[in-house]
């Protein structure tokens, strides 16, 4: 994905009602703005690769099961808004509790809609539902839209691309720490994500990321490994 200078923003083609594409557009713009100061672990780049896995997820979702139905409208914001107000980045003082349907809310859209992303986006995080998987659990059974945007933001966080994030993230966050400090994070979280999968497109997905995290932290250990003895 490579981003040249531009006239204009382009804006994701997804399937939501014509009427909520003005309200999609706008709130592209925003999170495009927003997203400039986070950096590229958590960028705008990012937020564009977690839509289309969204979107790659939605696809396969309603092909095998049909029965299920999502408010796309919901889905594609909550997608694009998931890491607004994220508290790794948060500055001192802000309020970050309702930004998402603040957010919403003075980009044209109604009250319910923005609760229902708020919603959504503050159950997406992992640690979230370490700390609160039954929480997490209600919000899945009224919203299914979580489990795809769940799925897909996690998705973005294995395999080439979530190893490159995970530096990325280790050199803007603590750049004190050798680079083995991203690679010993494989096992405190990334290679839990692909058994926390909740779709059946992201589980098969996650499992061929997965196999990218373990080829690359074998062959890490093999280039580390000091030909001496340290004393």
């Amino acid at each position: 994905m490579v981003f040249q200078t531009l006239t204009h923003l382009p804006i994701p083609q997804v399937p939501i009602k014509d009427t909520d594409k003005p309200l999609f557009a706008s709130i592209n713009a925003f999170v495009h703005e927003y997203m400039s100061k986070y950096d590229n672990s958590h960028d705008y780049q990012h937020i564009l690769r977690v839509v289309s896995n969204t979107n790659r997820i939605l696809q396969i979702e309603r092909h095998g099961n049909p029965s299920v139905k999502h408010d796309t409208t919901a889905l594609f914001l909550s997608a694009l808004l998931h890491d607004v107000g994220d508290h790794k980045y948060a500055k001192p003082g802000e309020d970050i509790e309702n930004q998402i349907s603040d957010t919403l809310l003075s980009h044209g859209a109604t009250p319910e809609l923005a609760q229902i992303v708020q919603t959504i986006v503050k159950h997406v995080s992992y640690t979230h539902e370490i700390r609160s998987p039954d929480a997490v659990a209600e919000v899945l059974e009224k919203h299914p839209e979580l489990a795809i945007v769940q799925d897909a933001d996690r998705l973005d966080a294995i395999g080439a691309v979530g190893i490159a994030r995970c530096f990325s993230f280790g050199a803007a966050k603590m750049p004190e720490q050798p680079m083995d400090r991203a690679v010993r994070h494989f096992e405190e979280k990334l290679y839990k994500l692909a058994g926390m999968m909740k779709t059946e497109a992201g589980k098969e997905m996650a499992g061929k990321r997965h196999k990218v995290l373990e080829g690359f932290a074998r062959q890490w250990g093999e280039e580390t490994e000091l030909s001496f003895e340290m004393e």
